[in-house]
């Protein structure tokens, strides 16, 4: 019997379950997929908005700006890369001027700190490459950048050193009250648990119908991403935001905090909760407002584009309640849940708590991960000591991000543990870089076959059916 059951392996189920698993409680993660951090925290802006767009007064407002606050904090202590470049909302005519006004108003009764409207000529002094028809922009210095699938990572990670549970390939089709705890089911398991967290994005409207909670929907919302290469990653140094419309913020210019160029999202509403495909009509848009926001984005340089959905709830503001005796909805985390997520998981504290959930904090509790890039970003005599330590350090797997065998055994081992070549790549990089995986796939997929005691031939892509490898070409007939 479990305590607490957090349904959703993304980075708001992760920052629970990290910030649940420093108390004395009994915690599992369950998850659907063959790994953590597979829907929409592996795809989309990776910012940390500073808080000005969110209505005042709603919960976007108030969990935005507190987890932005929060955020620096917690990605030092797990390691995790964060950038704080700041942000910048353009404006091209006198209309777009008077909504950046607005914002201003708005950024400072939600307690922004620091914004202020720019000018043309302070502008072009911060960012030269930005378009010459850019007349004025609002810039919110406490604006930053992190790499959400590592976040996630981490956080889970985390409260996995710290006694947590996860249970992948647990996709939820039963919820049972049993009056003093929940049954939940999958096709091959049962978990009981005295109290259920419900993080399942885009289908957390789903596991709340079977809890008896039909007070809400969620629809898939597509936003589609061109990257460029680090070649490109200094093209601007802040992100880069149209002034927001009703779909969302519009198409972003920003560097990552791992030197790329991201440029995205679109903004369309489908039915699909599965469907993440690229469309040509989405990507064509991609690159011609990003050429619109700055000049000299040079899309030859792109390495690949991809797909993530937002859960956009149908009550306008984050979905964080208590609708039925120790079940708690975490639902329409769509932007700015990234940004959000530490301050939600406070927020479902507070809520659980009040739902009699005893809370009593461990004396052995640790909050620090070690840092997974530790190798890579090492001086000369740095990398020289942990190559003297371990040699497999000293061989380099992936060429285009110097990721070294050392570094992928070190997260093969390491908790949540990947089972597939997306699940290094979430961890290391490794198939990240120009040959997206053309170079170092084989010798990934000799690690993991290896540290896991499986065939060669059953090491997937991405889990289920995404075979790889069928059988050695010497033995086809």
């Amino acid at each position: 019997m479990y305590d607490v059951a957090i349904i959703g392996g993304g980075v708001v189920g992760g920052m629970i379950a990290r910030t649940l698993a420093s108390y004395q409680l009994n915690i599992c993660i369950l998850e659907k997929g063959h790994d953590v951090a597979t829907g929409s925290s592996a795809a989309n802006s990776a910012i940390v908005h500073a808080g000005y767009d969110a209505k005042e007064g709603s919960l976007k407002a108030k969990l935005n700006v507190r987890g932005s606050q929060l955020m620096p904090t917690v990605c030092q202590e797990l390691g995790v890369k964060y950038q704080n470049n700041g942000s910048l909302v353009i404006g091209f005519n006198e209309e777009d001027r008077a909504a950046l006004e607005a914002l201003l108003v708005r950024g400072n009764k939600n307690g922004v700190k620091g914004l202020r409207i720019l000018e043309k000529d302070e502008l072009r002094a911060l960012e030269p490459n930005l378009s010459p028809d850019v007349l004025c922009a609002l810039h919110a210095p406490t604006g930053a950048i992190v790499c959400p699938y590592e976040l996630t990572i981490a956080s889970i990670g985390n409260a996995m050193d710290n006694g947590a549970d996860l249970k992948l390939d647990f996709a939820v089709d039963g919820i049972r009250d049993c009056g003093t705890h929940y049954e939940i089911s999958s096709a091959n398991n049962t978990v009981e648990a005295r109290y259920v967290v419900n993080a399942a994005g885009v289908f957390a409207d789903e596991i709340a119908k079977m809890a008896g909670d039909d007070s809400f929907s969620i629809h898939p919302r597509r936003g589609e991403y061109v990257l460029l290469d680090k070649e490109c990653g200094s093209l601007v140094k802040h992100t880069i935001f149209r002034t927001p419309g009703k779909m969302g913020k519009g198409i972003l210019v920003s560097p990552t905090v791992d030197g790329n160029l991201i440029t995205g999202p679109t903004g369309v509403d489908i039915e699909d909760k599965l469907d993440k495909s690229t469309t040509t009509e989405g990507l064509a848009f991609v690159m011609k407002q990003s050429n619109e926001n700055t000049t000299g984005i040079p899309f030859g340089k792109s390495i690949t584009s991809f797909c993530g959905l937002r859960a956009v709830g149908s009550t306008g503001d984050f979905i964080i309640n208590n609708p039925k005796p120790r079940f708690i909805n975490v639902a329409g985390i769509e932007s700015p849940g990234l940004s959000s997520a530490p301050a939600i998981a406070e927020m479902v504290v507070e809520l659980l708590e009040k739902a009699d959930l005893s809370l009593e904090k461990k004396a052995d509790f640790t909050p620090i991960r070690p840092a997974s890039h530790a190798f890579r970003e090492g001086t000369i005599d740095e990398k020289n000591a942990m190559i003297a330590k371990d040699p497999t350090y000293g061989h380099i797997i992936c060429r285009c991000e110097g990721v070294s065998e050392g570094e992928i055994l070190a997260a093969i081992r390491q908790n949540p543990r990947p089972r597939d070549l997306d699940g290094v790549k979430r961890r290391t990089r490794a198939q990240m870089g120009r040959c997206q995986g053309g170079f170092c796939s084989p010798y990934i997929v000799e690690l993991l076959a290896r540290e896991m005691n499986i065939p060669y031939e059953e090491v997937t892509k991405c889990g289920g059916k995404s075979l790889i490898n069928v059988q050695k070409t010497k033995e086809v007939q």
